[in-house]
């Protein structure tokens, strides 16, 4: 439903007809810093459906010969690389061809923690003497990712000398290899943990492979070439794109560094480049909408490149632009600070570690201003920014954490946040519970508009998503005002129209300076007549960590100071503002207690109207 907008010019709701080209969208975001007065005026109103939120990129195969197609169809039909590579001698056996230098640097603390004894996981310590390696072991979700997939090399490889990590890592890797002798259903066996596990053992091969027993030596060589091989047959089995990307990353890493590999680089250059085309959107961002997953693909393609490198060869160009069409959407939801927004359960990963990963991604880009498709929209009001979500969830085959946050927002001035989103769903298991990981994909943690104490979009377990919004409408532009300038955007969803009968669409007005975030939130009948009858809606706002929160004896507004000494005057039209408990959560998986403001009450059916401000005052 098209919603008119309260301007004097007439709305533009025609979708233009395509996106010319992937650079040419990146080269206009690139003047999403410039000032006011250089800025044109922006206005691009479209609906985004449920189904066509993200435009799938298209991405051929790299150019070969056709001997080379001969080789890569025989190999997917089954017959051995041995016998494409060399049909009259016997097979090699296995071994490394290559030692890979990766640019990208795991986590020294938990690298130290290894070294200890103990894996430290998002905050929470386990004893390695203690843990159950085997496939079918119950673990939380971020040990499964570490132990599995064999994530904690990185951070073993980076705390110390290699001479120095290799007892800890054999030891762990003996450990693993006793508890999954072969190839069997459960966690180990998912197509991501699996590929995940294979990559890192090429990449940092020198911790596993250094040391004097040479039966061991020779038994995790083996256990490449089979995990190499029951990924040939199972990649496509993954549970969603993300998994399958993994899995072919693996492939190729094990064709470029185990001998007689070229059908299968082949093979495997092929097929992660058609899972990136259908895991990708135009303008870069994956269709899970994850800021996590967005990394994860890219420290994938990071360490596949590394591998090229350490074979001399260079690496397809579809992977090469693929990576330059990563790194802006994800740079599009960091704040002043350098962190990240907390969004599709994702925490708060700090600077440090998005820089570290954009550095060794050799990428030089600037934030996505509108990244429509992905479906986020930035303000860059330096020293302020402003991140808010314009899209429907990702669809169920895509969501991994998929959370009811449409329409919601996070606002931060310089080095603190000021309105945030609780976050953090992506990494229960550590120190954020597992029992209340739903309740942070819900609506009501997201500084968001609830209607009658339910979600926008239905939140199903494993990190599914059902009925809901299906359309979002969207409107970007600058507007002038008596004494500078300011951006405005407007959005509308449809999540609610079915059980209320009422559209909820969202203004925000944000000053070029940064100073001054003017609200609106507004409730439209679906129909046309509005139905009688009232609903309990709340508006609410998640404070950052570092917010002093005081409320007004007028109970119509509150001033929220920070640690610079600086202070904020939160004004609403509402005839009660309270205050409600919040948690936060930050990127190392650690939950901190905040608060937020809340403003509720009963909304006619008919529609309503709620007004507030922020305005810094000193």
């Amino acid at each position: 439903m098209a919603i008119p907008l309260d301007d004097d010019r007439p709305e533009e709701l025609a979708l233009k007809s395509a996106i010319a080209s992937k650079s040419a969208d990146m080269s206009a975001d690139m003047s999403a810093d410039m000032p006011a007065d250089m800025a044109k005026d922006y206005s691009a109103d479209a609906p985004v459906g449920a189904g066509r939120e993200l435009a799938l990129s298209d991405f051929n195969p790299p150019d070969i010969s056709a001997g080379e197609r001969l080789l890569r169809f025989a190999y997917r039909l089954g017959v051995p690389g041995s016998t494409l590579s060399a049909p009259f001698r016997k097979p090699l056996r296995p071994r490394l061809l290559a030692t890979v230098e990766t640019p990208l640097e795991g986590d020294r603390v938990a690298g130290m923690a290894l070294r200890a004894g103990h894996f430290l996981v998002h905050g929470v310590k386990a004893p390695i003497a203690q843990l159950d390696f085997a496939s079918v072991a119950k673990l939380t979700p971020p040990f499964e990712r570490a132990v599995q997939g064999f994530s904690w090399l990185r951070d073993l490889d980076c705390c110390a000398p290699r001479p120095q990590g290799n007892a800890t890592a054999e030891r762990i890797l003996q450990a693993w290899m006793q508890a999954n002798k072969s190839a069997d259903k459960g966690a180990a066996w998912k197509v991501e943990n699996a590929g995940h596990r294979l990559l890192a053992w090429l990449v940092h091969a020198p911790l596993i492979l250094s040391g004097q027993d040479k039966a061991l030596r020779q038994q995790v060589l083996d256990a490449m070439a089979d995990t190499a091989r029951w990924l040939d047959r199972n990649v496509t089995r993954a549970d969603d794109r993300h998994g399958e990307v993994i899995g072919w990353c693996a492939i190729i890493a094990a064709g470029l560094l185990l001998p007689e590999g070229k059908p299968r680089r082949l093979f495997g250059e092929a097929g992660l480049v058609r899972a990136l085309g259908e895991l990708v959107g135009d303008d870069g961002g994956v269709l899970s909408r994850s800021p996590v997953a967005q990394m994860h693909v890219i420290a994938a393609l990071i360490d596949v490149t590394a591998c090229y490198r350490a074979v001399r060869r260079d690496p397809p160009q579809a992977i090469e632009t693929m990576q330059a069409l990563l790194v802006p959407p994800l740079l599009a939801l960091t704040h002043a600070d350098g962190s990240l927004g907390n969004w599709q359960g994702s925490g708060a990963v700090k600077a440090e570690r998005i820089e570290a990963l954009v550095k060794a991604s050799g990428i030089r880009a600037r934030p996505l201003r509108d990244a429509r498709q992905w479906g986020y929209q930035r303000i860059a009001a330096k020293p302020a920014i402003l991140q808010f979500d314009t899209s429907p969830p990702p669809l169920a085959r895509h969501a991994r954490n998929g959370c009811a946050s449409t329409l919601a927002f996070e606002l931060s001035h310089g080095d603190h946040r000021l309105i945030v989103n609780c976050g953090g769903s992506a990494l229960a298991g550590g120190q954020v519970p597992v029992r209340i990981e739903q309740g942070l994909r819900a609506t009501a943690a997201h500084s968001t508009l609830v209607l009658g104490d339910a979600n926008s979009t239905a939140v199903l377990i494993n990190g599914k998503l059902g009925t809901g919004v299906g359309e979002v409408e969207v409107d970007r532009r600058t507007i002038k005002l008596d004494n500078g300038g300011a951006t405005r955007i407007e959005a509308s969803h449809d999540g609610y129209a079915t059980r209320f009968g009422l559209i909820h669409r969202r203004i925000l007005i944000l000053r070029d300076d940064g100073s001054e975030l003017r609200g609106e939130d507004l409730l439209v009948p679906s129909g046309r007549k509005g139905k009688r009858g009232k609903v309990p809606y709340a508006l609410r706002f998640h404070l950052g960590p570092q917010v002093t929160l005081k409320l007004a004896d007028n109970g119509r507004g509150a001033t929220l100071s920070l640690p610079d000494g600086s202070y904020w005057q939160f004004m609403t039209g509402a005839e009660k503002l309270e205050t409600e408990e919040s948690l936060w959560v930050d990127g190392d998986g650690r939950p901190h207690p905040v608060e937020q403001l809340v403003i509720q009450g009963l909304a006619s059916r008919g529609g309503g109207n709620f007004s507030w401000l922020l305005k810094r005052m000193g």
